[in-house]
């Protein structure tokens, strides 16, 4: 079950990258800002938190 899952996500990244070559890497450019974002603000957060420990 999990590889039909893996090989349908693929067939449609595929098809997608086929498609909107431009949509694709506007999403995955979008996504890999956020998870930047989002990291930065996990260690500001941890920073703080250890900063209010001493």
């Amino acid at each position: 079950m999990k590889k039909a899952i893996l090989a349908l996500v693929v067939l449609f990244v595929g098809f997608w990258l086929v498609q909107d070559p431009q949509g694709l890497a506007d999403v995955a450019r979008s996504g890999a800002a956020q998870t930047v974002d989002l990291g930065g603000r996990l260690f500001d957060g941890l920073l703080t938190f250890i900063r209010e420990l001493g």
